[in-house]
């Protein structure tokens, strides 16, 4: 491995990073080409359906990239049915680029090791494995899409946020908000980099959520576990703003959501059948967010995959509101073995001491 080459994939994973919550469901990527040690172009995927990196640093280079070395995150894409864009290692064989260099192979079926073999019966060098563990980090969850056969069930991420006493909601029910406008933004971009997000009705009974995206990219899919198909017709989950899939052992109708009945099974709806279904519908991730009861039976039927959990420095305690809680002042956090400590003030220092 070249130093240079390390130098000018950073510069194209960086590119790359640039598509984050734009693209999906593609994968990021981003195109760096270089010449005599020079960088000549470059270009990065601005959204689904948009040119690709390489596209856009060939356009710009024009008949400089010829003799050229293209670093790119991701193996260079090829035609395949339903795609939108032009294929990505024909333009650059057209081009008259002389090396390509990627992080990480694309598992896609359509795509795996097709776009490589393009390229060298072309006659391009072709070096793969650059930075690739940076690379599969940067689109780890498009290639665990891609890995994962539609007709399995999605991968499962369970979102939780609590008190410091270990209470997801008030003695009332109510849940939001437990956690501050920052972790909510990145709530938002977890679930636009999601196919789905998934609740339980009593979420949307005690909070009436709207499961958007907060302005940080596509809306998912909304998935609500009813069995007793209890949601209310003026539900938020029910705006039309995204889809919204009511998952339910009780046939029915609700405007603004398809209903879809499935066995039930131990609580509520058959969890496996569930997963089964959004599989069937090409839901490769789903961010489960809860409530409690839900989060316990993805659990105890083994069905989560990754875990992600706020704790917010709140007392709940016997708070019948949200706005009752007790709020920490000045929480510092630190490790004590593989526990977790948190130090805190119960109440706010006087200006005057």
């Amino acid at each position: 491995m070249k130093g240079d080459d390390i130098r000018w994939m950073r510069l194209a994973l960086k590119l790359a990073a640039r598509g984050r919550r734009r693209v999906f469901p593609n994968p990021m990527a981003g195109c760096a080409l270089v010449r005599d040690g020079r960088l000549i172009a470059s270009g990065w995927h601005r959204g689904y359906g948009l040119p690709h990196a390489e596209a856009e640093a060939l356009k710009l280079a024009g008949p400089r990239a010829r003799g050229a070395t293209a670093y790119v995150a991701l193996e260079p894409c090829v035609l395949f049915p339903g795609k939108k864009t032009p294929s990505c290692a024909q333009a650059l064989a057209d081009a008259g680029v002389a090396r390509v260099v990627y992080a990480a192979g694309d598992p896609n079926p359509f795509v795996a090791g097709r776009g490589r073999r393009l390229m060298s019966a072309r006659g391009i060098e072709v070096v793969s494995g650059v930075l690739e563990r940076e690379g599969r980090a940067l689109n780890a969850d498009f290639l665990e899409r891609m890995r994962r056969p539609a007709s399995r069930r999605p991968r499962i991420i369970l979102k939780m946020a609590l008190s410091l006493d270990g209470r997801a909601a008030s003695l009332s029910g109510e849940s939001r908000w437990i956690t501050s406008g920052a972790s909510r933004k990145l709530v938002g971009r977890w679930r636009a980099e999601s196919d789905a997000v998934l609740v339980g009705i009593g979420t949307v009974l005690a909070d009436d959520p709207k499961l958007a995206s907060r302005g940080m990219g596509r809306n998912p899919v909304r998935v609500v576990l009813d069995s007793r198909l209890r949601t209310p017709r003026r539900a938020r989950v029910l705006d039309g703003r995204a889809p919204t899939w009511i998952l339910s052992s009780k046939p029915g109708r609700l405007p603004g959501a398809e209903v879809i009945a499935l066995p039930k099974g131990r609580g509520g709806v058959d969890l496996r059948a569930a997963l089964r279904e959004l599989g069937r519908r090409r839901i490769r991730s789903a961010l489960v967010e809860g409530g409690p009861a839900v989060w316990r039976s993805f659990l105890e039927a083994g069905l989560a995959d990754e875990v992600r959990v706020f704790i917010a420095p709140k007392l709940l305690g016997g708070a019948r509101r949200m706005s009752d809680a007790l709020v920490l002042q000045k929480p510092a956090l630190r490790k004590s073995g593989p526990d977790f400590l948190i130090r805190a003030s119960l109440w706010p220092v006087p200006a005057n001491r």
